[in-house]
């Protein structure tokens, strides 16, 4: 009985301390991309997507307040998100969203604006963005906008890819920005802040390479590879290892994922185990079901 009180209070403590990381990220990424968006992309006519990016736009014409707007924007898709995808898919993206909203009106009066040349602008606005955008996204949330959007559309129509809505969604509204600041530059510009920031994003959170391959060392191997298995529905093949100091046979988890994916079972053997070994490799080409196909 004793056991389990101290059980409880364990996975209780440890659910609070890694609210408090989840909030610290939060706030952190939430200072960064306001960076970005009150010194760089917002002075200079840059709307790079998403659901700030149209913020900027409607700043742009009305003089609102940039986090005031994305959160009224972002609203309606967290209220359809909660009945379409889930309590818990949506309630860490909503806290960062409005505390990254709220950091960004905050922080107006106090951050340098840069009004030199617009295309250091698009590419530093892009690395800050990137930087930012990955704390929210290391800790399992969004900041709503595109993500989302790109979700609940996926939902009716599940043969598009996420990558493609996200772009779709990104270019409509770098298109709005083209046509409300009558100025094709304007759009190139956020072109290459987005293509920065996706670049920045990729290189922190996955590595820069194709696809990854895993190897994964643990005791806990049956119940890590059903997790990778029900939770990123990929393949898991068990290799038959031994221990040359040990001499102890030991099962190894080999699997291939995406650059996008490799982040995520990082997060599920830390979990699951935090005292396994893992390997995470690059690899150039990955051919088979679920990647590339072999013709």
């Amino acid at each position: 009985m004793k056991k389990k009180i101290h059980n409880i209070i364990k996975n209780k403590n440890d659910s609070l301390s890694s609210w408090i990381i989840d909030i610290l990220a939060y706030i952190a990424g939430g200072f960064i991309y306001a960076i970005s968006v009150n010194s760089f992309t917002a002075p200079n006519n840059i709307a790079p997507g998403g659901a700030s990016g149209l913020a900027i736009v409607i700043n742009y014409l009305y003089n609102l307040p940039i986090g005031i707007l994305t959160i009224i924007i972002n609203i309606p898709l967290f209220i359809i998100g909660f009945f379409k995808l889930g309590k818990r898919g949506v309630l860490k993206s909503f806290i960062a969203m409005i505390l990254s909203s709220v950091i960004i009106d905050l922080t107006v009066p106090f951050l340098p604006v840069f009004s030199g040349d617009h295309l250091l602008a698009a590419i530093y606005g892009g690395v800050l963005t990137g930087f930012g955008l990955s704390l929210v996204f290391m800790r399992d949330a969004t900041t709503g906008g595109t993500d989302l959007a790109a979700r609940l559309i996926q939902q009716g129509a599940p043969h598009m890819s996420m990558g493609r809505l996200i772009m779709f969604i990104d270019l409509i509204i770098v298109a709005i920005s083209a046509i409300v600041y009558k100025e094709m530059e304007s759009a190139l510009y956020a072109i290459i802040t987005i293509f920065v920031s996706g670049q920045i994003i990729d290189g922190i959170m996955y590595g820069m390479g194709s696809g990854k391959f895993i190897f994964v060392i643990t005791s806990k191997y049956e119940q890590l590879s059903k997790a990778i298995m029900d939770k990123l529905e990929r393949g898991v093949t068990l290799l038959e290892a031994t221990g040359a100091y040990t001499g102890k046979s030991q099962k190894v988890i080999m699997c291939a994922v995406t650059k996008s994916e490799a982040f995520k079972i990082r997060r599920l053997v830390n979990n699951i185990d935090p005292d396994a070994f893992i390997i995470i490799g690059e690899a150039g080409e990955i051919l088979g079901e679920g990647f590339k196909s072999l013709e």
